[in-house]
């Protein structure tokens, strides 16, 4: 038995259906415990400084990512279905959490955790209601060219705002645009030594992980990097470092913020809730693949509402699913959420026994962290892919890109939304559609587009229309039709929809296929379906559809349909030889 199949194969009821975590720990089994606390040790390493670093990116103190890993983790060893997910601060979300919050708290870092708070109840509820609603598919309202551009922005516009802090200096905060005028404005206020120390990071952290991706790469760098801050005294050279963490944990709390603060938060609430959702699914689909297991998506959904919730109780801010965390626990051998509630306990034995460990570390380093966790986010390959598969799509990912980039985060969240939809409505609004004949070697009816050769009934037109039949495309459908009939030589007969691929049709349409059967009855043309789906058929009855169109011009199957073609034309040739009688 594996973690995976514990994850997967029973189906739980009651109580373990809805905390998973009770059924996790029913069927744990022994000999998963050391490779589970050692996974705990490794990511415990690796959640501190980017913990840290990652509530730095969302304008909170550093404290805040770390009580925010630790109870997220527990929420989610609790509520989550997955074996192997780990989440936590995340580097998609920090710029967003900032665009938000920041502009509101006017400066005050007490309302900033107050407000950041808010923010992850607001994602936790929505969440939790869609998961329970069953509605995980609206993670699937963002497409891949989508999410490539605007991970894309994101990655820029995260190591543009963290440059300043690499070269030991701070600005005020915009757009990617005044950002990088303001830091190259202000770069005679460098800091030498947290510039070298920041670089060092850089470089140890990518070398590693170019030459060595096995060896915790982050870990290495922070401590080679506190090392040097402590012998080298680089406090006293002007070095900003994070100091002393507060001592223990805080206890829960309802996050007191304004009621006209509300509208925005619960905007930019819908758009993490987006992001973090799709970025969960993603991953867990991912690492269930790898597995042989499947995802129980609405669950998924659920517990990240859980673990937001639980974040916005204790000082926290929005979490999400991390893949490079996740990887992590997962190359180290972790085979259940253990490997997080060990983890959670060793960065809060860490705040509670030794708050002063990392407090030589410099921001600069932290700069670092997130500088590489932003680059990550750049999908340069996927990029270059859409260009040359479908320029249409990469345009689509550079629209979400500029968003992002040029006009801001929480508007590119908006931007990129409103392009997928935009996407699944141009494609329905204006959907392929094939003239089929049959060609000589190959069974069935296909596009004469794609073979030219192909066989074509004279006096009859076969049409595909590969979308559903609504309001949006009704009139481009009947001016495809009207286009053929006028090109057709000789003359059709019968026009005969394939109409497999159409798997609605709704009143506007069917007015619209009434007026169109009318007007090619006029001018001696049937109209007639082949393959249309029983729920379709059974809705044109309910529109009354088949007062004019006649029933028996729809067909099982296209053979059938021009089969009957075939005999009407059979028997008008022969009317039209019978002699008369004088």
């Amino acid at each position: 038995m594996t973690a995976g199949t514990v994850a997967t194969k029973a189906r739980p009821s009651g109580l373990e259906k809805w905390v998973p975590g009770v059924r996790a720990l029913r069927t744990y089994e022994r000999g998963w415990l050391r490779r589970d606390l050692v996974a705990a040790i490794v990511l415990s390493a690796l959640l501190v400084p980017q913990g840290m670093a990652y509530a730095e990116l969302a304008g909170l103190p550093a404290i805040t990512g770390l009580y925010t890993t630790v109870v997220c983790l527990v929420a989610y060893a609790a509520f989550g279905p997955s074996p192997y997910l780990v989440l936590g601060p995340d580097s998609s979300l920090g710029p967003i959490i900032a665009a938000i919050i920041l502009p509101l708290a006017a400066g005050s870092t007490e309302n900033a955790v107050a407000l950041a708070g808010m923010l992850a109840l607001l994602v936790g509820a929505i969440s939790i209601g869609a998961g329970m609603a069953r509605l995980g598919f609206v993670s699937d309202l963002l497409s891949q060219p989508v999410r490539l551009g605007y991970m894309a922005g994101l990655a820029v516009t995260i190591i543009v705002s963290q440059l300043p802090k690499l070269f030991g200096f701070s600005i005020d905060g915009g757009n990617i645009v005044t950002d990088l005028r303001e830091f190259l404005t202000n770069l005679d206020q460098t800091n030498l030594w947290a510039l070298g120390v920041g670089i060092l990071a850089l470089v140890i952290i990518l070398g590693l992980k170019r030459w060595r991706p096995s060896v915790p790469g982050i870990l290495i760098g922070v401590v080679v990097t506190m090392l040097l801050s402590v012998l080298l005294d680089l406090a006293a050279r002007g070095v900003d470092v994070v100091g002393v963490l507060p001592q223990g944990f805080p206890m829960p709390s309802f996050p007191a913020v304004e009621l006209d603060d509300l509208p925005l938060l619960i905007g930019g609430a819908i758009g993490i809730t987006l992001v973090a959702v799709g970025d969960t699914v993603s991953v867990s689909s991912g690492f269930a693949a790898k597995r042989g297991t499947e995802v129980d998506t609405n669950q998924e959904i659920v517990a990240i509402g859980t673990a937001n919730v639980a974040a916005g109780f204790f000082q926290g801010f929005p979490v999400s699913t991390s893949s490079s965390r996740t990887a992590v626990a997962d190359q180290a051998g972790a085979k259940s959420q253990l490997t997080g509630l060990g983890a959670a306990g060793l960065v809060l034995g860490m705040l509670l026994l030794v708050p002063g460990l990392f407090g030589a570390l410099p921001i600069s380093v932290l700069a670092a962290v997130i500088i590489v966790a932003g680059a990550a986010l750049f999908d340069a390959l996927g990029l270059e892919r859409l260009w040359q598969v479908r320029r249409s799509e990469f345009a689509v990912a550079a629209i979400c890109f500029l968003g992002v980039a040029l006009v801001g985060v929480l508007e590119g969240i908006v931007i990129a939304v409103v392009v997928s939809i935009f996407q699944i409505f141009i494609r329905a609004w204006q959907p392929y559609s094939a003239v089929l004949g049959k060609p000589e070697d190959v069974p069935g009816y296909h596009d004469v587009t794609r073979y030219p050769q192909a066989e074509q009934e004279p006096g009859l037109v076969l049409l595909r229309w590969d979308a559903p039949l609504f309001f949006a495309n009704s009139i481009i459908f009947r001016d495809r039709v009207r286009m053929l009939v006028a090109e057709a030589d000789p003359r059709p007969l019968w026009i005969l929809i394939a109409a497999e691929p159409i798997t609605d049709i709704d009143t506007t349409a069917a007015d619209m296929l009434v007026k169109l059967d009318e007007e090619l009855n006029a001018d001696g043309i049937h109209l007639a379906f082949a393959e249309l789906k029983d729920p379709v058929r059974d809705k044109l009855e309910r529109y009354s559809i088949y007062e004019t169109i006649d029933p028996a011009h729809f067909y099982p199957t296209i053979k059938t349909a021009i089969r009957a073609f075939r005999e009407e034309m059979r028997g008008r040739s022969m009317k039209a030889e019978a002699p008369t009688n004088e």
